[in-house]
Protein backbone atom coordinates (compact mmCIF):
# COMPACT_ATOMS: atom_id res chain seq x y z
CA UNK A 1 0.00 0.00 0.00
CA UNK A 2 2.57 2.70 0.95
CA UNK A 3 4.46 1.85 -2.63
CA UNK A 4 1.37 2.51 -4.45
CA UNK A 5 1.10 5.73 -2.75
CA UNK A 6 4.30 6.80 -2.48
CA UNK A 7 3.84 5.94 -6.61
CA UNK A 8 0.68 8.08 -7.04
CA UNK A 9 2.40 10.75 -5.80
CA UNK A 10 5.67 10.62 -7.87
CA UNK A 11 3.19 10.59 -10.66
CA UNK A 12 1.14 13.26 -9.63
CA UNK A 13 4.64 15.39 -9.02
CA UNK A 14 5.46 14.66 -12.72
CA UNK A 15 2.27 15.88 -13.67
CA UNK A 16 2.42 19.02 -11.65
CA UNK A 17 6.04 19.78 -13.14
CA UNK A 18 5.22 18.85 -16.59
CA UNK A 19 1.97 21.38 -16.41
CA UNK A 20 4.22 24.03 -15.41
CA UNK A 21 6.92 23.43 -17.55
CA UNK A 22 4.09 23.21 -20.33
CA UNK A 23 2.70 26.82 -19.19
CA UNK A 24 6.11 28.59 -18.62
CA UNK A 25 6.78 27.46 -22.96
CA UNK A 26 3.73 29.66 -24.21
CA UNK A 27 5.44 32.19 -22.18
CA UNK A 28 8.33 34.88 -24.15
CA UNK A 29 11.76 32.38 -24.09
CA UNK A 30 14.06 33.59 -21.86
CA UNK A 31 16.77 35.89 -23.81
CA UNK A 32 14.27 37.71 -25.55
CA UNK A 33 15.09 40.62 -26.05
CA UNK A 34 12.20 43.35 -25.12
CA UNK A 35 10.71 45.05 -27.78
CA UNK A 36 11.60 49.13 -27.86
CA UNK A 37 7.88 50.66 -28.64
CA UNK A 38 7.30 53.61 -26.63
CA UNK A 39 4.58 53.17 -23.44
CA UNK A 40 2.19 55.85 -22.30
CA UNK A 41 2.83 56.69 -18.65
CA UNK A 42 -0.12 57.18 -16.46
CA UNK A 43 1.07 59.99 -15.03
CA UNK A 44 2.49 61.57 -18.72
CA UNK A 45 4.54 61.18 -20.52
CA UNK A 46 6.13 57.52 -22.05
CA UNK A 47 8.41 55.17 -20.90
CA UNK A 48 10.46 52.50 -23.53
CA UNK A 49 11.92 49.33 -22.07
CA UNK A 50 14.73 49.80 -23.85
CA UNK A 51 15.50 52.80 -22.17
CA UNK A 52 15.62 51.03 -18.63
CA UNK A 53 19.12 49.03 -19.77
CA UNK A 54 21.02 48.90 -17.23
CA UNK A 55 18.55 48.11 -14.64
CA UNK A 56 16.69 44.65 -13.72
CA UNK A 57 12.81 45.30 -14.57
CA UNK A 58 10.20 43.74 -13.48
CA UNK A 59 7.23 43.74 -15.54
CA UNK A 60 4.09 42.82 -14.37
CA UNK A 61 0.96 42.83 -16.65
CA UNK A 62 -2.30 43.14 -14.81
CA UNK A 63 -5.90 44.90 -15.14
CA UNK A 64 -8.00 46.86 -12.89
CA UNK A 65 -10.93 44.83 -13.53
CA UNK A 66 -8.21 40.95 -12.22
CA UNK A 67 -8.73 39.77 -8.39
CA UNK A 68 -5.54 37.99 -8.68
CA UNK A 69 -3.87 41.00 -10.22
CA UNK A 70 -5.49 42.95 -7.30
CA UNK A 71 -4.47 40.90 -4.49
CA UNK A 72 -0.90 40.15 -5.81
CA UNK A 73 -0.19 44.27 -6.27
CA UNK A 74 0.59 45.50 -2.90
CA UNK A 75 3.78 43.12 -3.01
CA UNK A 76 5.22 43.78 -6.11
CA UNK A 77 4.88 48.07 -5.32
CA UNK A 78 6.74 46.63 -1.76
CA UNK A 79 9.19 45.24 -3.45
CA UNK A 80 9.68 47.72 -6.26
CA UNK A 81 10.21 49.88 -3.62
CA UNK A 82 12.41 47.95 -1.43
CA UNK A 83 14.97 46.45 -4.20
CA UNK A 84 14.62 49.89 -5.90
CA UNK A 85 18.37 51.31 -4.53
CA UNK A 86 19.75 47.39 -5.98
CA UNK A 87 18.40 48.32 -9.30
CA UNK A 88 14.82 47.03 -9.80
CA UNK A 89 12.56 49.13 -12.17
CA UNK A 90 8.65 48.08 -11.51
CA UNK A 91 6.04 48.69 -14.75
CA UNK A 92 2.92 47.65 -14.07
CA UNK A 93 1.76 47.39 -17.83
CA UNK A 94 -1.96 48.11 -17.36
CA UNK A 95 -3.73 45.37 -20.01
CA UNK A 96 -7.55 47.48 -18.97
CA UNK A 97 -9.57 47.87 -22.45
CA UNK A 98 -8.13 51.01 -24.31
CA UNK A 99 -9.55 53.65 -24.69
CA UNK A 100 -11.06 53.76 -21.45
CA UNK A 101 -8.18 52.56 -19.35
CA UNK A 102 -6.90 55.98 -18.28
CA UNK A 103 -10.39 56.24 -16.55
CA UNK A 104 -10.54 52.54 -15.17
CA UNK A 105 -6.54 53.04 -13.63
CA UNK A 106 -7.40 56.32 -12.08
CA UNK A 107 -10.01 55.10 -10.55
CA UNK A 108 -8.28 52.30 -9.13
CA UNK A 109 -5.50 54.13 -8.57
CA UNK A 110 -7.44 56.88 -6.56
CA UNK A 111 -9.64 54.77 -4.70
CA UNK A 112 -7.60 51.12 -3.70
CA UNK A 113 -3.64 52.31 -4.83
CA UNK A 114 -1.89 55.50 -5.16
CA UNK A 115 1.50 54.44 -4.30
CA UNK A 116 1.10 52.77 -7.81
CA UNK A 117 0.87 55.46 -9.77
CA UNK A 118 4.18 56.01 -10.59
CA UNK A 119 4.87 52.64 -12.23
CA UNK A 120 1.72 52.30 -14.09
CA UNK A 121 2.42 52.38 -18.46
CA UNK A 122 -0.39 51.13 -20.66
CA UNK A 123 0.70 47.97 -22.42
CA UNK A 124 -1.08 47.94 -26.11
CA UNK A 125 -1.70 44.78 -27.93
CA UNK A 126 1.88 44.74 -29.68
CA UNK A 127 3.49 44.62 -26.23
CA UNK A 128 1.35 41.56 -25.22
CA UNK A 129 1.57 40.26 -27.99
CA UNK A 130 5.39 40.18 -27.75
CA UNK A 131 5.64 38.83 -24.43
CA UNK A 132 2.93 36.20 -25.37
CA UNK A 133 0.30 37.21 -22.66
CA UNK A 134 -2.94 35.11 -22.58
CA UNK A 135 -3.66 35.63 -19.23
CA UNK A 136 -3.59 37.99 -16.07
CA UNK A 137 -1.57 38.44 -14.16
CA UNK A 138 1.81 37.72 -16.25
CA UNK A 139 5.40 38.74 -14.53
CA UNK A 140 8.51 38.64 -16.42
CA UNK A 141 12.07 40.01 -15.47
CA UNK A 142 13.99 41.59 -17.51
CA UNK A 143 18.20 41.55 -17.23
CA UNK A 144 20.34 44.19 -17.54
CA UNK A 145 20.69 44.10 -21.06
CA UNK A 146 16.88 44.10 -21.74
CA UNK A 147 16.48 40.28 -22.22
CA UNK A 148 14.03 37.48 -20.72
CA UNK A 149 15.04 35.91 -18.10
CA UNK A 150 11.89 34.97 -15.61
CA UNK A 151 8.18 34.69 -16.16
CA UNK A 152 5.60 33.86 -14.89
CA UNK A 153 1.96 33.77 -15.63
CA UNK A 154 -0.46 33.82 -12.69
CA UNK A 155 0.04 35.42 -9.04
CA UNK A 156 3.12 34.80 -6.86
CA UNK A 157 2.91 35.45 -3.04
CA UNK A 158 5.45 37.92 -1.67
CA UNK A 159 7.94 35.45 -0.47
CA UNK A 160 7.86 33.88 -4.00
CA UNK A 161 8.01 37.27 -5.97
CA UNK A 162 11.43 38.36 -3.20
CA UNK A 163 12.74 35.04 -4.55
CA UNK A 164 12.43 36.20 -8.23
CA UNK A 165 13.22 39.55 -7.40
CA UNK A 166 16.59 38.66 -5.52
CA UNK A 167 17.79 36.30 -8.48
CA UNK A 168 16.55 38.39 -11.30
CA UNK A 169 19.26 40.80 -9.37
CA UNK A 170 21.72 38.23 -8.64
CA UNK A 171 21.34 38.88 -5.34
Amino acid sequence: MLLLVTGLCGVGALAYLGVQEALRARLASDGMAAPTMKLERYEGGTLSLADLKGKVVMLDFWATWCPPCQAEMPSLVKLAKEYEGKGLVFVAASRDDMPDAPMFVQEFILSRMPELAPYVVYAPDELAAAFQVTALPTLYFLDREGRVVDAQRGMLDEAALRRRVEQALGL
